[in-house]
């Protein structure tokens, strides 16, 4: 899940050196922390918050497909 998320995050903003996630367990659930450059962080999150929606929908249905359970933070 987390390589997913860094090339989804990469191929949206425009200085990809700077995504870096980070993974961490709470309970049973895994979360993976994004963090991006502050000048792409509107790239990431999107009007309304719709890129970071599709990008945590994306995510959840990989996780699903793997019976994991996940959450993504943009931070």
């Amino acid at each position: 899940m987390k390589e997913l998320l860094i090339i989804i995050a990469k191929n949206l903003v425009d200085n990809p050196d700077d995504v870096v996630v980070t993974e961490e367990m709470r309970d049973d659930t895994k979360v993976l922390k994004l963090t991006v450059a502050q000048d792409d962080m509107g790239k990431v999150i999107g009007k309304q918050g719709r890129i970071a929606k599709a990008i945590r929908a994306v995510v959840k249905a990989a996780a699903i497909h793997s019976d994991e359970r996940v959450v993504v933070e943009i931070v």
